[in-house]
């Protein structure tokens, strides 16, 4: 079995080296409950997982190994179409009780040093990402964290902030090369600034652009998905407005961050969603997410009716207040 190398230069917790070099992968696993079928060894890429190998289970064993550039980040799953599991891997000989049950949560990792680092993050509480970092700055659990938990609350000075303090033995990551590349879209498309237009398939497959909305009064641009529960929560509170100042002109574009079509009507004729919608079907890779540098969705921004950006994120009765604010009722 062969594997393919992977993106290089991961520097991780307990690891001097200041460059990646190849390693002997080797995962000796035991699928829990499961005696036949495959494993699949994912790569993670932008929130989600490419599979790059799968083996069979044997007797409810399974085992990869292969030549590959470590540390780094892979999931393993018994369904590609479903859940993964995280799995940082150091360099070091690994064994995994791969367990599916609520959602790989029982699964156990012996072996990484690197993965235990990752397991001990989870278990903390009231993380200050600073104060992290400065503990682990090798770490590439540090520089995953920043990335995935923490660039979506922070202002791009924040961010700039905490890349800086990471080692410079991370700053070729793709993370770290990702926290940059937000901070200039933050930039750009902060308060006050002209919201950049974009034009995606609507749900009957017709090219719509933003700015086909302007000129008429504020418009919400809304990033949602039916996956996402805080999204389907949040939508009866934009309807509620949509319906009270639509007559004022108010509107809503909603972009959507779905990967089937199916899930996507079913989840606007569900809610209720009587405005224009969006979506390229890409989930995180969606092109107009990636314009706004939207990093976890519910994600909004109010616009006036020429597309400058006029407020952020507003939810519940912060969004009912800014409407009554600017339509005066």
């Amino acid at each position: 079995m062969k594997i393919k190398s992977v993106i290089t230069l991961f520097i991780a917790t307990f690891l001097l080296a200041s460059c990646a070099e190849k390693h002997n992968l080797s995962i000796e696993g035991t699928a829990v409950n499961v005696t036949e079928g495959k494993v699949y060894l994912q790569k993670f890429n932008n929130k989600m997982y490419d599979v790059i190998d799968s083996v069979d289970i044997v007797d409810g064993k399974f085992s990869f190994v292969g030549n590959v550039e470590i540390p780094e980040i892979y999931g393993l799953t018994f369904d590609p179409s479903r859940s993964s599991f995280m799995l940082f891997l150091d360099g070091s000989p690994v064994t995994v009780e791969l367990n599916s049950e609520s959602g790989y949560r029982n699964t156990v990792v012996t072996g990484s040093a690197l993965h235990e680092a990752f397991v001990a993050y989870q278990g903390l509480r009231d993380v200050k990402i600073d104060e992290y970092i400065n503990e682990n700055p090798k770490s590439l659990v540090a520089a995953y964290v920043l990335y995935r938990n923490f660039s979506y609350r922070l202002s791009p000075e924040e961010i700039t902030a905490n890349v800086q303090a990471l080692d410079p033995s991370l700053h070729n990551t793709p993370y770290v090369k990702v926290l940059n590349e937000l901070v200039k879209t933050l930039e750009s498309v902060a308060i006050g600034k002209t919201a950049p237009d974009f034009t995606m398939a609507d749900v009957d497959g017709n090219d719509v652009s933003l700015s086909q909305l302007y000129g008429k009064s504020y418009i919400l641009l809304d990033f949602w998905a039916a996956w996402c529960p805080p999204c389907r929560q949040e939508n009866p509170n934009i309807v509620a407005a949509y319906q009270k100042y639509k007559g004022e002109g108010f509107n809503v574009f909603g972009v959507s961050l779905d990967h089937t079509k199916e899930a996507w009507l079913a989840a606007i004729e569900k809610d209720e969603l009587t405005w224009p919608h969006v979506s390229d079907l890409k989930y995180w890779d969606n092109s107009a997410a990636a314009l706004y540098g939207v990093r976890a969705i519910p994600a909004s921004l109010l616009l006036d009716s020429e597309g400058t950006i006029i407020a952020k994120n507003l939810r519940g009765e912060a969004l009912h207040d800014k409407l009554k604010e600017l339509y005066g009722k």
